[in-house]
């Protein structure tokens, strides 16, 4: 649901006020009585204000759109010419294009079919209420659109496109796999192409899909088909391209090629925290002004989880597409290699991509002007990665995901995950295990939030636990977890682990300012050490000063937090995997005990594979591991 005045975007707030609107403008140029529009608006019953509320819903709407809606004796009008409505626009360029499937030359149909999809922005009715009257209205506008597709499918593959059509059938199936005619349009434009045994197996998956699904067996027209390539029938061959190609509009944007983009991670995790600072990010990517949010926290946190979330809800407002790209922590990756990453995605062939990094900025900004497209990227430890990102202009948008604040990127909108309270601690662990099974041993749970210490990752395998061992008692994991020798292996659950995920933040901290590293070492061994700033500049043989810019460094990153005038503290969390990395430094190198106390799992990961390989070449057969 959008409005635009001159082109300049005046969408009403208030999801009721855009449904009296939506209304009126599905009825434009009709007078619709109150009690219908009631019923356009409100799901349950209306309430005894509904007329009034409607009215003074109008009457906003009037000051908008003036003269345009009129008033009726109880009922509203709309006055808009055809072309003034998405709807009706497409309505419009789609009976056109299927009134030309008829004609010898199938390009025209194509272009008038295709400039009717282009009419889609999202899911039909975006942005109202739902169950109320207009839900019919969305379904008959959704299947229309599913039909307008498959009418342009037909169109080119009478002319010849056939090749062309196998990703974007395949992506239809992928949402829609009940359609039998759009089956029937992929093995066809197999067959044209060559793959007849492709085409084959596909009616043997349409066959399973609608035998599960429905139970039922494909119609007459699918059958049909396939009995005909069964016999190579000559009606099958491929048409003679007619006249230039001619690419939908909606597939294709540019000579550069943009493909249309469906990137994001599927959302797969129940997190019942974080609900506000979900809402702050989607509000943020739905507003008018180019956007660019920062979602940032420490280690575990949950904040690609939430940015996930976030883009998702947010998707349809950006049908140009979605890129999702992970740096995984790595401060080598540099900007240029972002933006090359991008245009790839946007469908720029490699070898297209420009060598300079100016020339790939100029360029990616050229592309995406204008266009609805979101980016997510995971993992930024520096700014600059992300800078020529960010939106210029109107259409885009980007969520940078980060352990730092990232500071010196100016008028961004940040989004900060703190450290989770008990009680959203507890509804997470709820959502997992169950709350009667929590509630069984209220001081145990509340001991094991404790230990997990407000980190979404570290309640999230704890709960994992929890679920697998339905029989384990909850304060014989908080009793495990207690044991601060084993903490970090038991918060690890396949490829989720509390030590990689600070392995990977305090790689990219070492990797970026050698004296924080250090710095981090000494903390390992001396957490509480008074006077930490001059002592570590003693220490280390550096300035005061400096040791005071790592330390800032430090709590950017999250794994430090200031505690008083000049006083700092460890989370718990990263206090036991910095004690764990000072066990490893401080111990013999040429002593290994059976039985140590700390588990530095995180040292064989930073040696790699042959340095660990150098190692077990120098352990005596028979040690004890």
């Amino acid at each position: 649901m959008e409005v635009l005045i001159n082109g300049e975007e005046v969408t009403p707030s208030g999801a009721n006020r855009r449904a009296v609107l939506a209304g009126l403008a599905l009825e434009a140029n009709r007078p619709v009585a109150l009690n219908r529009l009631a019923g356009m608006v409100w799901s349950d019953a209306p309430p005894a204000s509904a007329v009034a509320n409607l009215r003074s819903h109008v009457a906003v709407l009037r000051g908008m759109l003036g003269a345009r809606l009129v008033a009726h004796r109880n009922a509203y009008e709309l006055r808009l010419a055809a072309h003034e409505l998405d709807v009706t626009e497409f309505q419009r360029l789609a009976g056109e294009g299927c009134s030309m499937l008829a004609t010898p030359d199938p390009l025209g149909a194509i272009r008038m079919l295709a400039s009717a999809l282009a009419q889609w922005r999202g899911a039909s009715g975006d942005g109202v209420p739902r169950g109320t009257a207009l839900d019919n209205r969305w379904a008959s506008l959704d299947e229309q659109r599913l039909q307008v597709f498959e009418e342009l499918a037909e169109a080119r593959l009478a002319a010849g496109q056939h090749a062309l059509l196998l990703a974007e059938l395949r992506r239809h199936l992928a949402a829609h796999p009940l359609r039998e005619r759009a089956w029937g349009q992929l093995m066809l434009a197999l067959y044209r192409c060559g793959e007849v045994p492709a085409a084959l197996v596909v009616y043997r998956d349409a066959r399973a899909v609608l035998n599960e699904q429905l139970g039922i067996e494909p119609g007459e027209a699918l059958t049909s088909l396939h009995r005909a390539m069964l016999d190579r029938a000559p009606e099958l061959s491929p048409a003679t391209p007619s006249g230039p190609l001619v690419m939908p509009a909606v597939e294709t944007r540019s000579a550069a090629g943009w493909a249309v983009p469906r990137e994001l991670p599927a959302d797969l995790v129940t997190v019942v925290a974080r609900v506000r600072e979900a809402a702050d990010v989607v509000a943020a990517l739905r507003g008018p002004t180019p956007t660019a949010v920062i979602v940032t926290g420490a280690a575990g946190s949950g904040k690609t989880t939430l940015a996930i979330r976030a883009a998702h809800q947010v998707a349809a407002n950006f049908p140009d597409g979605q890129v999702f790209v992970d740096l995984g922590h790595r401060s080598a990756v540099t900007p240029g290699e972002v933006l090359a990453r991008v245009l790839r995605a946007l469908g720029v062939a490699p070898a297209d991509v420009p060598e300079d990094g100016d020339e790939r900025a100029g360029w990616f900004r050229s592309l995406v002007a204008g266009r609805r497209l979101l980016m997510v990227v995971d993992g930024v430890t520096r700014a600059a990665q992300v800078r020529p990102l960010i939106p210029a202009g109107p259409g885009p948008a980007l969520i940078a995901v980060s352990s730092r604040q990232l500071g010196n990127l100016d008028g961004i909108r940040r989004v900060a995950l703190r450290p989770l309270g008990a009680g959203q601690a507890r509804d997470l662990l709820a959502g997992i295990v169950g709350r009667q099974r929590l509630a069984a041993d209220g001081a145990a749970t509340a001991e094991l939030v404790r230990l997990c210490a407000g980190s979404v990752l570290a309640l999230r395998i704890a709960g994992a636990r929890l679920a697998r061992w339905p029989t384990m008692p909850v304060a014989t994991l908080a009793a495990q977890l207690g044991d601060d020798r084993h903490r970090l292996d038991l918060l690890a659950d396949g490829d989720l682990s509390v030590r990689a995920s600070l392995a990977s933040i305090v790689a990219a901290v070492r990797a970026e300012d050698e004296v924080a590293g250090q710095l981090l070492e000494l903390l390992g061994a001396h957490s509480d050490a008074p006077e930490l700033a001059d002592r570590a500049a003693a220490q280390l043989g550096v300035s005061t000063q400096r040791i005071l810019r790592a330390l800032d460094s430090l709590v950017d990153a999250h794994l430090l937090h200031p505690d008083g005038p000049a006083g700092y503290h460890l989370p718990a969390l990263v206090r036991e995997y910095l004690a764990e990395l000072a066990a490893v430094s401080l111990a013999p190198a040429h002593v290994l005990r059976a039985g140590e106390s700390t588990r530095p799992r995180s040292a064989w990961r930073d040696l790699g594979w042959q340095g660990i390989a150098s190692f077990v070449a120098m352990v005596p057969v028979n040690a004890v591991l």
